[in-house]
């Protein structure tokens, strides 16, 4: 460890996650002095148990999915196989290829110190790392969050897997059961679905994906169906009975409607919790609600003026890109005493699934609730953009939120590379923008952009359809005319 220990650090970092690495890089680039503390390894869940390898496993189930399923593009694969092992070691290829940006070695070279350890609050400005003791003037939790294990009867006992332990998985499960039809049940049961296991999913809400707009959900659904997954909704696990191997049965609904489901292995996907015990928060003055995220005010400070917060610990959106800019932001408001306020208004998720489901804003399911809002939806199906039609896939589509003067509020984009799709969406959203400044935009062509952009495009018609926009035009016609008439 390198830098001042005799004086308080200006910042000291708990926790070597997005937020974190984020954070911490942020304030040694405005000349604080920064400590950053995990007890682990630096790069976090995303990097080595949630978003990288998870993509990477969803690429070659996703190849061997179309690999089985060109035949209607006429091409005719036969003999499709999938060896598991060399599925993983591509897993383990690409968080190689990624860990050195978020290694400590590159970390040191930012300018940050980087302590393993494991960290507690002390006394009054000093945290305490495995008996050694670490004083600072201001500091970022970004410890993040862990998998949610919910008080299922059996479960405890049963060797049951989650998104932070199936990696070392050597050979894809004959039998897989999932609890939990979120993004990342639905990303997992439809990965090894394609990889060649039975797979059944159970979600205990009316549907999958369940805060996703309805018609998204119905779309991954049928998909997932097509995949031979079999998923179960409104169902709840009243039991789990594991064997030593990790098989077992899941019993699903109590006296005459219950059903077994028989596992070779289960996944456990149903949420996650935040890491915020045995760090002493209590002792430091640091609050934490009822299901333990720390509690934060809008500049992400923490009910210890001393203290900040970011990341999957806070209780906000719990996705990779919002830690990262939610530890900037902390950091700067941290070292620099700046009030800079998060928005959470345009926070930007995608389940990549296939088709990919990508939202953002205001939701564009619209209920009995939403009939006295000025909310509209708008709605591109994918039967009407010409890169679907030619790609032979037309099950998507775009909705977007629109409010009564026209400005975007929420949209959702189901298909195709959808999370590319929607970064334009969500600046639309930030930035307050109107239907009439994306249809007056160019945009490339055919390219799954075309939907919402079309979408704006006939709510820009719609507007001109109106009374007061016919009369406007007839004037101006009527004028033009005249002044065409009088010309030599």
């Amino acid at each position: 460890m390198t830098g001042t220990p005799d004086q308080p650090w200006d910042l000291v970092v708990i926790g070597g996650g997005s937020a974190g690495i984020v954070g911490a890089k942020t304030a040694a680039s405005l000349g604080a002095s920064v400590l950053l503390i995990e007890r682990d390894r630096t790069g976090g869940d995303c990097l080595w148990t949630g978003c990288v390898p998870s993509k990477a496993l969803i690429a070659s189930a996703h190849a061997a999915a179309a690999a089985r399923g060109s035949a209607h593009l006429g091409v005719k694969v036969t003999g499709v196989e999938v060896d598991f092992p060399t599925v993983m070691a591509h897993v383990r290829e690409a968080i190689a290829h990624i860990a050195p940006v978020d290694s400590v070695e590159t970390l040191e070279a930012a300018g940050v110190s980087v302590l393993a350890g494991t960290a507690r609050f002390g006394a009054v400005g000093v945290l305490n790392v495995d008996g050694q003791e670490i004083s600072y003037r201001q500091v970022l939790l970004a410890t993040g969050a862990r998998p949610a294990i919910p008080p299922i009867p059996g479960l405890a006992e049963a060797d049951y897997l989650t998104s932070d332990t199936l990696w070392g998985l050597d050979h894809a499960p004959a039998r897989l059961a999932v609890l939990g039809g979120g993004s990342i049940g639905c990303e997992l049961g439809q990965a090894f679905a394609r990889l060649g296991s039975d797979v059944t999913i159970i979600e205990g809400l009316p549907r999958i994906l369940p805060r996703e707009d309805a018609h998204a959900s119905a779309a991954v659904l049928r998909a997932l169906v097509d995949d031979g997954a079999r998923v179960l909704t409104g169902r709840t696990v009243s039991s789990v009975t594991g064997l030593a191997d990790g098989s077992g049965h899941v019993t699903v609904g109590t006296g005459a409607d219950a059903e077994v489901v028989d596992f070779d292995r289960l996944i456990v996907a149903v949420g996650r919790s935040p890491r915020t015990s045995d760090l002493g928060l209590a002792e430091a003055g640091i609050e934490v609600d009822a299901r333990g995220f720390v509690v934060v005010d809008a500049a992400l400070r923490t009910t210890n003026r001393r203290v900040w917060a970011a990341g999957d610990l806070t209780g906000h959106p719990q996705f990779t890109h919002t830690a990262g800019v939610h530890g900037s932001l902390a950091a700067s408001n941290a070292v620099l005493g700046i009030r800079r306020k998060v928005d959470l208004r345009a926070v930007p998720r995608v389940t990549f699934t296939d088709p990919e489901v990508a939202a953002v804003g205001a939701s564009t399911t619209l209920t009995d609730d939403d009939t006295a809002s000025d909310v509209r939806v708008l709605t591109r199906e994918h039967d009407l953009v010409d890169r679907a039609v030619a790609e032979g896939d037309t099950t998507g589509f775009a909705r977007l939120a629109v409010d009564g003067k026209g400005r975007i509020v929420g949209a959702t984009v189901v298909g195709p590379r959808a999370g590319e799709t929607l970064g334009e969406l969500t600046l639309a959203v930030r930035k307050r923008l109107r239907t009439r400044d994306i249809a007056g935009t160019i945009h490339p062509y055919p390219t799954y952009s075309d939907g919402p952009w079309n979408a704006a495009i006939d709510d820009v018609q719609r507007s001109l359809e109106s009374p007061v926009a016919r009369r406007a035009t007839r004037v101006l016609l009527r004028v033009r005319r005249a002044r065409v008439g009088r010309l030599p």
